[in-house]
């Protein structure tokens, strides 16, 4: 074991997360919760969430221990917020989609994949949720529930709209275009934004037309740059200075 992964497993990487931080005046205007949380997604999304201890977000947050264990039990329960946060701001990518392609579910689903790929490539660190389920290996977790719970809920809501779109075996494509998006995820951690994972718009469009879905006008390529304010955990946002999907969904 190496003393970097030494340092993580007692979570003790990160500890100085206070000079990478901005805006440090507005951000203590926010309450101490407020401010907990949201150090604690930007800290867990950098450097996962066993690398961070929970002195470290005390400190990037302005307050101590104290103050941190007013408002959470445990640091699982922080983590449980933070998954919970990651799930509510992937849903919002739903909303988006249907303002991009109103009343044109084909449309909507080029468009999440769309969607999806500019997001991993704009983030080397992937999927939130994926990166904890790896993290959280106590059996009976209560994160893993808020994680499979999500997952669940994107693969249904995404068959149904493969259903819409009239794709000929909405279920299969729904899980075919789910494969592609968390294989994308990993190979874009693995070997970076030139490898596999730059081809999961034309492979996922190649996929969606295959199921008999045709192409649509309002859903063609989406412009590069850092992705839109909400993150999915098929692609947490990178994070701001001073920083949180994933749909960091």
């Amino acid at each position: 074991m190496t003393k970097e992964s030494s340092k993580r497993e007692r979570g003790e990487v990160a500890q100085e997360p206070a000079r990478e931080r901005q805006e440090p005046a507005r951000e203590r205007q926010e309450p101490p919760r407020d401010r907990i949380v949201a150090c604690a997604q930007d800290l867990f999304h950098r450097h996962g969430i066993r690398g961070v201890g929970v002195e470290a977000i005390a400190e990037a947050a302005g307050t101590n221990k104290m103050t941190l264990y007013r408002h959470f039990d445990s640091k699982d329960d922080l983590i449980l917020e933070y998954l919970n946060r990651k799930g509510r701001m992937a849903d919002e990518l739903w909303a988006e989609i249907e303002a991009l392609s109103p009343g044109d579910p084909a449309g909507q689903l080029h468009g999440f994949v769309h969607e999806a790929a500019r997001r991993i490539a704009c983030d080397e660190r992937g999927c939130d949720l994926a990166n904890a389920t790896v993290e959280l290996t106590e059996a009976g977790h209560p994160g893993l529930k808020v994680i499979e719970d999500f997952k669940v809920r994107q693969r249904d809501r995404l068959a149904k709209l493969c259903e819409a779109a009239h794709a000929s075996q909405p279920g299969l494509l729904a899980d075919a275009i789910v494969l592609l998006i968390e294989g994308a995820q990993v190979s874009r951690q693995s070997v970076g934004a030139e490898g596999p994972s730059a081809s999961l718009v034309s492979a996922g469009e190649a996929v969606i037309v295959a199921f008999g879905v045709a192409p649509s006008v309002t859903a063609g390529p989406r412009a590069a740059g850092p992705p839109s304010r909400s993150r999915s955990a098929l692609a947490a946002r990178p994070p701001r200075a001073g920083g949180p999907t994933s749909a960091r969904s």
